[in-house]
């Protein structure tokens, strides 16, 4: 048997006089694992990691990677999700070179002839044999312009960075692209839905345009809010909506679409018309909706996140005063111009390689307001 001598008192006593790197080591974490000498700076770190003692170099892209540490090296974008696509069609037909957009509203007049007034069951042209006058038809056709305004990010790198991502596998080009085509979906899913404040314009959800506004009735539960009202109220509300834009076209156009706040979308998704569990508010509503009792198609309903904090005297982004928006989705009613995005040639400055992307993004054009009705309160 061979006997391992141990340490004298003295040895014992120099160790821990004079320790070494390895002794100085940190306490062991939770995971067993010795976490080392402390470097004593404070790296850059996304703020939900620093919370948690996690120390990284995210500025340019390295990280310090353990021996037995896997490292996935799929790009994770931030969270972020665009509709205005599903929402609106586009006018195409406008170019870089354009400055505004606009389009004309033709309105007609004629009178009645035989002194007939303009009211129901008179006004026809009718003429006698003796007639020497005839009634004509009158023109009259406004212009309504709106602002194409120029859209543009730059996309800027030194060689020093591609050499630095080109050797880690992440190239900084692409992932700086990707940030710009979110940053530019991002940009035109506001602008479309609810305008911009720094050139004065509204979007498909608080045009100015639209006079069609007023909150919905309070239920036998005295709440104007969904949650607090039956499936037959909120069928009523979405009824009531559409009937009002269906008069004010002149009974020329029923809405097709439904635009919710995402609380009441979620809220009669899941929520049971009866206790037999056998069909949701939606479903209710999608069955039963004027609409599709007319014949003339199927309803859409839809959630939008812009739509929280919507109406009148609501801050937007904010749940309490929310909208809902009934129109038609239909290029001849409402539309919204932009420009493709395009992309400048590479410059070279200095060790900075340089290029822009643009595009002009314009106002979403109401041509027909009277098709669109707002519903707060909901």
């Amino acid at each position: 048997m061979i006997r391992i001598p141990q340490k004298s008192k003295l040895v014992r006593a120099l160790t821990l006089d004079h320790m070494t790197f390895d002794t100085a080591m940190s306490p062991l974490d939770r995971a067993g694992n010795a976490r080392g000498q402390s470097l004593g700076h404070a790296f850059n770190t996304h703020p939900a990691l620093q919370a948690r003692g996690v120390k990284t170099v995210d500025s340019t892209g390295a990280f310090l990677v353990g021996e037995l540490e896997r490292l996935d090296q799929t790009i994770h974008m931030p969270l972020a999700a665009v509709s205005w696509s599903r929402d609106i069609d586009l006018r195409e037909d406008v170019t870089l070179a354009d400055e505004q957009s606009s389009f004309t509203l033709t309105t007609f007049g004629s009178q009645g002839s035989l002194g007939a007034g303009n009211g129901i069951r008179n006004g026809k042209a009718w003429i006698g044999k003796a007639t020497n006058q005839i009634t004509g038809v009158g023109v009259d056709t406004g212009k309504f312009p709106q602002p194409l305004t120029p859209w543009a990010m730059e996309i800027k790198f030194s060689i020093l960075e591609l050499e630095s991502a080109a050797k880690m596998g992440r190239p900084i080009d692409d992932q700086k692209i990707e940030g710009m085509k979110l940053k530019h979906q991002m940009d035109i899913d506001e602008q479309v839905y609810v305008g911009d404040a720094q050139i004065n314009v509204g979007g498909l959800i608080n045009s100015g345009l639209v006079t069609n506004v007023s909150n919905v009735p309070a239920g036998t539960s005295t709440s104007t809010l969904w949650s607090q009202k039956t499936p037959d109220e909120i069928l009523a509300d979405v009824n009531n909506a559409i009937i009002s834009a269906w008069a004010a076209s002149g009974w020329a156009v029923m809405p097709n679409r439904v635009l919710l706040p995402p609380g009441q979308y979620g809220y009669i998704s899941t929520v049971k018309v009866s206790s037999a569990g056998n069909m949701s508010i939606l479903k209710y509503v999608l069955e039963n909706n004027v609409l599709k009792a007319s014949g003339k198609g199927e309803l859409t309903i839809l959630p939008v996140k812009w739509l929280q904090g919507a109406g009148a005297g609501g801050t937007l982004g904010t749940v309490g005063v929310d909208r809902m928006v009934v129109y038609t989705k239909q290029k001849n009613y409402v539309r919204f111009p932009m420009t493709m995005l395009q992309r400048t040639p590479v410059q070279y400055d200095s060790i900075f390689h340089k290029f822009s992307y643009y595009c002009r993004l314009g106002v979403v054009e109401v041509v027909y307001p009277e098709t669109i009705a707002y519903r707060d309160g909901i």
